[in-house]
């Protein structure tokens, strides 16, 4: 995170526009050509990348059934092509496994030479798109339809995997290959399947290893530790197994004119570029994500440019068509693997390439002595992943499973396009299946009230059966309409207001609420412009004569219904109990039916947060608001000037230690933020009286003593002063909030269970300052006590502090 931003220039700044002479001679001499820096973070980075990507390639090339050096094409096309023209600085692209089963079968309908012009076209298809500028289009595919296709992919490689791991030879499609599969069991290779089954045993221990030698060798990737342990026991124990062979480059086979149908050759070219592209677009996203959460990066290292990624990705396909290579998307693995090794450019992806193709070189010998049946395992074991459990829950909590198991299905027996396809018309079926399903009850409580209730989406489809519901209320009778929804088209509006207006006429008398309330897509109005909305808190509330009551009131109770509805008897102020009773009951008619299955859900697992938010117990601090945070996201601890006592401090207080033990100890949150704020009182008690002695003082004078080190750190000249970004400190006030945070981050890491959490990598603490009046978060930034300015999403991630 920048440590400065700039300000907005004010109106008294500002000057007339110079003429192009007076630019010309007061402008700054022309900054001088950027040379090529190469970073050391760089070059290890491409080194864990190549050691990674080099035995991927040479699997996903056997899986295929490709020529084993096309899987090294393409890996070094994807790094020096790729990296050097790339929208997403820090993806490393080269051969997917979410490409196998595609390329595979275009192998055995049309021949290597024909999928390596498949594979040219493809990219030509990728640069046209990525000049429409159409990226972003492809993240509008459901993540359901997304997940179930790799999904799908990656059962089909690991059914086939698994016959070279048991020794045998795969066939082409899975029905296939697990209706041979009982007979493969019978006749099973034991060398084969002791070379695999040691490449499995290192692959998943390998991350595993405890303590400090863990740590160490975590350095080195599993895939490169998993085959050169098979390779040292083939050759250890003479055995003789089919191995890697890459044949001399002189009988490399390219590109070659298509030869077969018209359709049949266009249906695969949009596979191919359908797959290619939103593998790579969803993996740029994805990686941003990563990349956001690191302070050491530029911005511009942040956030992707997506059409350009789209135009490299397809200028890849070209060169690696043109060369023999497989297809190239961008690689989940190894991008992950380069921004977890410290990569801040997309040099280290393009020193990966120039790896592989020295490998490719002068390593020929060394590859040779990798047996199939490791490379088979690897791969196998890739597959299993693409089937993520964590994807599984994501769409089972979003009710997408049948959008899920339909492309999976689709995939694994039909092929990826096909399956997609199928993916994407049941999404479309089950949007427009939410779209219209609305449930619309009447009933009438014990005071003779009506409600009239309305549950999904109001459109033109569900205007008969509202109608009937909204005329089963007889003339004059009190009626409460509660819309839970968050859409209204025209014709349920009209209708709605046409019964209003009659049933009013005719004596009786009318409450909307609801969820929905003037959230609800009507004519927007003047009435509805000065309310929130969220429930409206008391100092929100819209101003009118003798009435606090919001112009898009919250549903009444039956109880008030008729009052609430009466023009001319408008609702008192409610304050004290009678506001915190009426803000319940408002939770239990409009909130609670819409979190209950989600606190359900709690109740059972238990809360799981990921942080531990400390801050003020000043009511102005809406922790909730400022952080989006919801049930289950946050353990919050709130004491008067966010304050942590040392360990054994005078007067202490156990609850603050208790919680923060709890929550590294058994809850295992991943971090600690301390947040302070403006115009806190405490720090305005401690600057203006604070306490000295521990005779008899007040418990907020004892407890204030616990800040008095951020005073001291204060007016202590020696150290820097903590500041904002853009702008020093308004007084002295806003300059004892902002050290405060800082030292009560010290007073944290002198926490036993803090301490050992840091030292073990487990934890991270951030540092926050909220100014009320701009409603603006501040993050300090790494080694230096500077609270960064956040704008919004490309800044939003907090800083190690």
């Amino acid at each position: 995170m920048s440590a400065c931003v700039p300000t907005r220039a004010s109106d008294s700044d500002r000057t007339d526009e110079p003429t192009a002479a007076a630019r010309k001679a007061h402008s700054p001499p022309p900054a001088p050509r950027r040379r090529f820096h190469l970073a050391g973070a760089d070059l290890s980075a491409s080194v864990a990348v190549f050691l990674i990507a080099l035995p991927l390639s040479l699997g996903i090339a056997l899986a295929t059934g490709a020529p084993l050096e096309s899987g090294l094409v393409a890996a070094a096309v994807g790094g020096l092509v790729a990296g050097a023209l790339g929208g997403a600085p820090l993806q490393v692209s080269g051969p997917a496994a979410g490409l196998t089963v595609v390329t595979a079968e275009l192998i055995q309908r049309y021949g290597w030479r024909t999928t390596c012009a498949i594979t040219v076209m493809a990219g030509v298809a990728q640069l046209g798109l990525g000049c429409l500028r159409v990226a972003r289009t492809a993240l509008a595919v459901s993540p359901a339809v997304v997940h179930g296709m790799l999904a799908g992919i990656g059962i089909t490689i690991a059914v086939a995997q698994l016959h070279i791991v048991l020794g045998g030879t795969p066939e082409s499609a899975v029905i296939d290959n697990v209706r041979a599969l009982p007979a493969q069991l019978a006749d099973v290779q034991p060398a084969a399947l002791a070379m695999s089954t040691l490449t499995l045993v290192v692959l998943f221990a390998w991350p595993r290893v405890p303590g400090r030698i863990g740590r160490a060798t975590r350095k080195v990737p599993a895939a490169l530790v998993a085959v050169t342990a098979a390779s040292a026991a083939t050759a250890l124990f003479g055995l003789t197994l089919p191995e890697v062979d890459l044949p001399s480059w002189s009988s490399h086979a390219l590109a070659g004119l298509p030869d077969g149908p018209v359709l049949g050759i266009a249906a695969a070219v949009l596979t191919t570029t359908l797959v290619c592209s939103v593998q790579s677009l969803l993996g740029a996203v994805a990686v941003d994500k990563m990349a956001a959460a690191r302070t050491d990066l530029p911005p511009e290292m942040r956030r992707s440019n997506l059409d350009r990624e789209l135009l490299s990705q397809g200028a890849s396909n070209i060169v690696s068509g043109s060369l023999g290579g497989l297809p190239v998307a961008g690689v989940a693995v190894r991008s992950t693997a380069n921004i977890n090794a410290g990569a801040v450019s997309g040099n280290s992806s393009m020193l990966h390439g120039v790896w592989v193709v020295a490998a490719t070189l002068f390593l020929i010998p060394v590859l040779e002595l990798i047996p199939l049946a490791s490379l088979a395992a690897l791969v196998m074991a890739v597959g299993i992943q693409m089937v993520s459990l964590n994807h599984i829950r994501t769409v089972t909590r979003h009710r997408e499973v049948l959008v899920y198991v339909v492309t999976t299905l689709g995939v694994v027996l039909f092929g990826v396009l096909e399956g997609v396809g199928l993916g994407v018309a049941v999404a479309v079926g089950v949007a427009l299946h939410r779209l219209t399903r609305t449930r619309i009850t009447h009933d009438v409580d014990t005071s003779g009230v009506h409600h009239v209730r309305v549950r999904g989406q109001l459109t033109f489809l569900a205007v008969p059966r509202l109608s009937r519901s909204l005329h089963q209320v007889p003339h004059g009778a009190d009626c409460v309409v509660e819309l839970d929804g968050s859409f209204m088209d025209h014709a349920a509006y009209e209708a709605l207001q046409d019964w209003q207006k009659s049933h009013v006429a005719q004596g009786g008398k009318v409450a909307t609420g609801g969820r929905g309330g003037a959230r609800i897509a009507e004519p927007a109005r003047a009435a509805h412009s000065c309310c929130r909305p969220w429930t409206p808190w008391r100092n929100h509330h819209c101003d009118r004569p003798n009435d606090h009551t919001p112009a898009a009131s919250p549903s009444p109770s039956p109880e008030t219904a008729s009052a609430s509805a009466s023009a001319s008897a408008p609702a008192p102020t409610r304050r004290g109990g009678h506001q915190l009773a009426s803000g319940i009951s408002a939770f239990q008619r409009n909130t609670a039916p819409l979190v209950r299955s989600e606190l359900a859900r709690l109740a059972r697992e238990g809360q799981k947060p990921t942080q531990l938010f400390l801050t003020c117990a000043d009511s102005r601090l809406v922790t909730s608001m400022i952080t989006s945070s919801g049930p289950g996201d946050l353990f919050v601890v709130r004491n008067v000037g966010n304050l942590v006592p040392l360990p054994g401090a005078e007067a202490g207080d156990d609850s603050v230690a208790a919680a923060i033990e709890y929550a590294v100890d058994v809850l295992k949150v991943q971090s600690i933020t301390v947040c302070g704020h403006s115009g806190c009182g405490a720090m305005q008690a401690l600057l203006t009286s604070p306490p000295t002695g521990s005779g008899a003082q007040t418990p907020l004078k004892r407890w204030l003593r616990h800040g008095m080190p951020s005073l001291e750190r204060m007016t202590d000249k020696a150290l820097p002063w903590a500041r904002l970004a853009g702008r020093a400190p308004a007084d002295a006030i806003e300059q004892l909030c902002l050290t405060n945070v800082v030292q009560q981050l010290e007073h944290l890491r002198a926490h036993e269970s803090v301490a050992r959490a840091l030292e073990q990598g487990a934890l991270e603490l951030h540092g926050m300052y909220f100014h009320v009046g701009e409603a603006q978060a501040y993050l300090l930034t790494e080694g230096d006590p500077v609270f960064g300015h956040v704008d919004g999403a490309e800044e939003g991630q907090p800083s190690p502090a």
